[in-house]
C-alpha cells in the first residue's frame, strides 16, 4: 500500500514540473519588433587617418583609446585593420570601425570619443546602406562621448530612455558592428549598475552579460520599449574578445556631455576636491554609521571647494545634491555632472552627526589631449619598463593631493607590469628610489636600467603609496 500511494503522488509531481519549466521557456521575450523599428537608427561608423599622420603613431595604435591602447583586461572593442596602401610618401592610412546611432532626424549621431578621436575622416553608413561624411561637432574623452552630425532630413532615430529606473537582471539589447558585421544584434540581461574604474571614474557604468566585441563601441544598449539606456563602451577580457562583461555608459551621462558638446564643442566639469574612499562595516562601525555606506573622505585638497565649505578629512559623504552615495565610486559621476561654479549640497556624517554644506564647485582641469597624444608618440611603442606616462596638469594634481613630481601611467603594454599590480591612472613616483619629475625624467630613468634586473616603482594610488616590483625582462 505504501509503494502505490509513492508511485501514485509521483505522477503529477512530475507533470507538474514539466509544465513550469515549459511556461519559463515559452516566457522568454521576442525581440523582433523592437529590433525591426530601432536597428534602422544604428550605424556604421568608418574612420581613417590618413598616412602621415597615422605613421607617427605606433604601430596597432588607433589615434585614441583604442582596445590596443587599453591593457588586457581593459580592451576597447574597435576593429583597427591596417591598409596596405595611401597617400603620403607610401606610408599607410589607418582604418578603424565602430558603431553609433541616430538621436535626431536631421542627423545627429552619438558614438565614443574613442572611435572617432584623432580621424581625418569619418564615413556613417547606415542601415539602407547609404552613406554620409560626418562632421566632429565634439568629443569628451572622460565620458567616452562624441556627438556626429551628418547632412540629413527626416531620419530614422532612436528614443532616449532612462537608465536610472534599470534593474539587475532586466532584459537589454544591443546592435551594432561588431567587426564590421553591421546591424548584429545581441541580447542579455543588466548585470549590475555604477561600476567605475580608476580611467573613467566619471561614469557609473552599467554591467551586462550582453555579448559586444570590437566594433561595438558606441552602439545602443536598449531596453525592452527600444529606448536608449546605455552607449556601449569597453569589455574585461583575458584575450580581447567576449567573456560576459560588457560596460555601457548611462545614457543620462552621455546625454549630459552630448548637450554640452553641443553648445561649445567642449565638455566642462564641477570639482569638490576631496579624496574618498570605500567603507566597510569595521569603518561604519568606527565613524558612527548604521550601515557601512558613504564616500569616506580620506583627504582634501587645500583651497578647493570642499575646504572652502568647511569638509573634513573622517567626514562621509552620505549624499550629494540630495542624490544617495550607496559606494564611493557614486560621487564622481554626480559631482561631474554638475557645472563650474554651481552651488551643491554634501550631507556628511561626522562622528555620527549628519551636516550639510553648501558648496560652490571648482572646474576639473582634464589633460589636454595633445600632452596625451604627445608623450604616446614620444614614448614609441614601448619602452624598457613597457609603461607609458603623461603629465599631471595642475587641476589633476590638486585632485590627486598635491604629489611632489610623479607622472600618470597611461598605458601598460608589459604583462609583468600588469601581473605586479601597476594599473592605469596610478602615479609613478619614483623608479629604483630615484624621483621621477616629468615625463621627460621617467623615459630618461627607464631608459637607464640594467637589463635583466628587477625594478622597484614607488606609486601612488588613491592616496595611497606603495612599491610595485616586476622584471621588465620577463617574457610574456
Amino acid at each position: 500500500m505504501p509503494r502505490k500511494l509513492i508511485f501514485t503522488l509521483f505522477i503529477p509531481i512530475l507533470v507538474l514540473l514539466t509544465e513550469t519549466g515549459f511556461a519559463r521557456v515559452s516566457g522568454l521575450p521576442d525581440f523582433t519588433e523592437l529590433v525591426e523599428e530601432t536597428g534602422p537608427a544604428v550605424v556604421n561608423i568608418q574612420v581613417t587617418h590618413f598616412g602621415e599622420r597615422a605613421a607617427g603613431r605606433p604601430d596597432g595604435m588607433d589615434g585614441g583609446q583604442g582596445q590596443e591602447e587599453i591593457p588586457e583586461f581593459f580592451r576597447r572593442f574597435f576593429d583597427v585593420p591596417g591598409n596596405p596602401g595611401g597617400p603620403g610618401n607610401g606610408r599607410p592610412d589607418r582604418r578603424g570601425a565602430g558603431s553609433g546611432f541616430i538621436f535626431e532626424s536631421d542627423g545627429y549621431i552619438i558614438t565614443n570619443h574613442h572611435v572617432v578621436d584623432g580621424a581625418d575622416q569619418i564615413i556613417v553608413r547606415m542601415a539602407d546602406r547609404r552613406e554620409f561624411e560626418a562632421e566632429l561637432i565634439g568629443s569628451d574623452p572622460l565620458s567616452d562621448i562624441a556627438l556626429l552630425k551628418i547632412d540629413g532630413k527626416n531620419l530614422p532615430t532612436l528614443k532616449l530612455g532612462d537608465s536610472k529606473g534599470l534593474r539587475p537582471g532586466e532584459w537589454v539589447v544591443a546592435i551594432g558592428s561588431p567587426f564590421n558585421f553591421d546591424q548584429s544584434v545581441t541580447a542579455g540581461i543588466v548585470s549590475a549598475k555604477g561600476r567605475s574604474t580608476n580611467q573613467q571614474q566619471y561614469v557609473p557604468f552599467i554591467q551586462s552579460d550582453v555579448a559586444i566585441n570590437r566594433g561595438n563601441s558606441g552602439g545602443p544598449l536598449l531596453n525592452m520599449d527600444g529606448e536608449v539606456v546605455g552607449i556601449n563602451s569597453w569589455i574585461l577580457s583575458s584575450g580581447g574578445g567576449y567573456i560576459g562583461l560588457s560596460f555601457s555608459i548611462p545614457i543620462e551621462t552621455a546625454n549630459s556631455a552630448v548637450k554640452q558638446l553641443r553648445e561649445s564643442g567642449k565638455v566642462s566639469r564641477g570639482l569638490l576636491g576631496v579624496q574618498v574612499g570605500a567603507v566597510n562595516r569595521e569603518m561604519a562601525e568606527a565613524f558612527g554609521l548604521e550601515k557601512p555606506v558613504g564616500a569616506l573622505v580620506n583627504d582634501v585638497t587645500e583651497g578647493s571647494a570642499a575646504e572652502r565649505a568647511g569638509i573634513e578629512p573622517g567626514d562621509v559623504i552620505l549624499a550629494f545634491n540630495d542624490e544617495p552615495i550607496e559606494s564611493s565610486g557614486d560621487l564622481p559621476p554626480l559631482v561631474g555632472m554638475n557645472p563650474p561654479g554651481s552651488k551643491a549640497e554634501v550631507l556628511v556624517s561626522r562622528s555620527g552627526e549628519e551636516k550639510t554644506f553648501v558648496v560652490t564647485l571648482d572646474a576639473l582641469e582634464p589633460d589636454e589631449e595633445g600632452n596625451l597624444r604627445a608623450s604616446n608618440a614620444e614614448g614609441g611603442p614601448t619602452n624598457p619598463l613597457g609603461v607609458l606616462v603623461e603629465p599631471i596638469n595642475e587641476g589633476r594634481r590638486r585632485a590627486l593631493g598635491n604629489p611632489e613630481g610623479g607622472v600618470i601611467v597611461s598605458r601598460i603594454e608589459s604583462d609583468a607590469a600588469f601581473r605586479a599590480g601597476l594599473r592605469n591612472g596610478d602615479v609613478i613616483l619614483t623608479i629604483n628610489n630615484k624621483p621621477v619629475e616629468d615625463v621627460d625624467g621617467f623615459n630618461s630613468i627607464a631608459d637607464d636600467l640594467p637589463e635583466g634586473k628587477a625594478v622597484a616603482l614607488r606609486v601612488m594610488r588613491e592616496g595611497i603609496t606603495r612599491y610595485i616590483a616586476y622584471s621588465p625582462a620577463v617574457e610574456d
